[in-house]
């Protein structure tokens, strides 16, 4: 508790903080609506459902040589700030081609929205890791966690509320507004120089091809030096297979399985449940943070989620289903916590966008090919129990290579230094 208040006394903290909270609020309550809206007039067509998902990942894929340079050559805060700015601006875009209703014209849209919050991320990580102490780091992490469980717990039923009650042009004007705020906050915040431009001030005109391509390739080069860095890029893209898996299964396990009838009542039964097991697994695990080292708990939550998921699968029943995704999501926060905890601290916070330049688009192209594979396959050749089987049983393997390597890895860190260290590379 301590550590929580002293992490709340830092002004610029709790701005960036909320500025999070709500900016990811912009991209859940739209998204959940607009989901609903495509099950509900295309009842027969769940591929629609999943390309939604698909705009959300598959951009990356376009900005991601660009997103960690720009975190570490422009200035952070302007980058957050225009990027709640404009996809406020295209959330209305959005609703306009929603309204003339030609469907590429719609997925269009959310591709370039999308593209543009992939930018806020990185920006806003690397503000937080300058303005923090390194022993704070793993508070930050739990916080994040609690918001994420908390957009677990309420963002699907914010967005069926909002479907239900104002409809899917409701619900994506909410998401502008959200996006708005995000940026008041941005704004509002008084971030030193050295934080916010760490590599000194650098405008467009700077970044010419050349220096984007030798920037990004300095990034894989920094991560290939860390062998500790590099096991846990291993691990990031297997977690793009489970996000995929994961951003449409539950939804396709009660429409197409368990709840055919009322599955949009006992999905926001669902985002109840597994909030709440991430929530208390947050706090738990931000205990087991002061008493474990993090890789034990990094493996311990994989393998814990990872059966679980799996057990998911045999459910006959909603109550029995709901009780495994509860376990399932008990286990996540002790990775996600330990991890975001731990980056911080391994990373030159010259290079964390280049960094986050890598592992996000990692991340995204697993989590891509996972929801093309399940838009083309679904349900033709896989059965909703398969999904559960190829998520669960990555999240187990990921957990049995961590066994393996992290222990080893993570004393020969302790043992030579290695946290931070370049070797002195052209690093800025």
């Amino acid at each position: 508790m301590k550590n929580f208040k002293g992490i709340f006394q830092n002004a610029n903290y709790v701005k960036l903080f909320f500025a999070n909270f709500t900016s990811q609020m912009g991209s859940t309550i739209g998204l959940t609506a607009f989901m609903f809206y495509l099950l509900d007039r295309f009842s027969e067509q769940p591929f629609y459902a999943t390309l939604t998902e698909l705009m959300f990942s598959v951009p990356t894929l376009a900005v991601f040589f660009l997103v960690g340079v720009f975190a570490d050559r422009m200035d952070r805060q302007k980058i957050a700030y225009h990027c709640d700015w404009i996809s406020a601006l295209l959330s209305f875009v959005l609703l306009l081609t929603i309204i003339i209703g030609w469907m590429p014209l719609v997925f269009t849209v959310l591709f370039l929205r999308s593209a543009i919050q992939k930018f806020f991320f990185p920006a806003e990580h690397a503000m937080i890791q300058g303005i923090l102490k390194s022993e704070d780091y793993t508070t930050a992490a739990g916080l994040n966690q609690v918001v994420m469980s908390l957009f677990m717990l309420f963002g699907n039923g914010l967005g069926i509320f909002a479907y239900w009650s104002v409809g899917v042009y409701g619900a994506i004007v909410a998401d502008a507004l959200t996006f708005i705020i995000s940026a008041l906050l941005i704004k509002s915040c008084r971030i030193p120089e050295e934080v916010r431009l760490p590599n000194g001030a650098h405008g467009l005109k700077d970044l010419n091809i050349p220096l984007v391509f030798k920037d990004f390739n300095l990034g894989i080069k920094y991560i290939l030096q860390h062998k500790l860095l590099s096991a846990l890029l291993v691990g990031f893209f297997v977690f793009g297979v489970v996000n995929g898996g994961f951003s449409v299964m539950p939804i396709f396990m009660l429409k197409y399985k368990l709840e055919p009838q009322s599955y949009e009542e006992y999905s926001v039964l669902l985002g109840i449940t597994f909030g709440i097991g991430v929530l208390i697994g947050s706090f738990v695990a931000s205990l087991l943070t002061q008493k474990f080292k993090l890789y034990q708990l990094v493996i311990t939550g994989l393998l814990l989620s990872g059966s679980f998921i799996i057990a998911a699968s045999f459910a006959e029943n909603t109550f029995i289903f709901l009780s495994l995704l509860f376990a399932a999501a008990f286990g996540l926060p002790l990775v996600n916590i330990a991890i975001g905890g731990w980056m911080p601290s391994i990373v030159d916070p010259k290079m964390m966008g280049r960094v986050q330049g890598w592992i996000s688009p990692l991340m995204m192209l697993s989590q891509s090919i996972t929801l093309g594979f399940i838009a083309v396959s679904f349900p033709g050749f896989l059965k909703v129990e398969m999904l559960y089987w190829m998520v669960g049983g990555c999240l187990a393997l990921v957990g049995v290579f961590y066994s393996l390597v992290l222990p080893g890895l993570t004393k020969k860190s302790e043992k030579t230094g290695e946290a931070h260290s370049l070797e002195q590379t052209d690093a800025v």
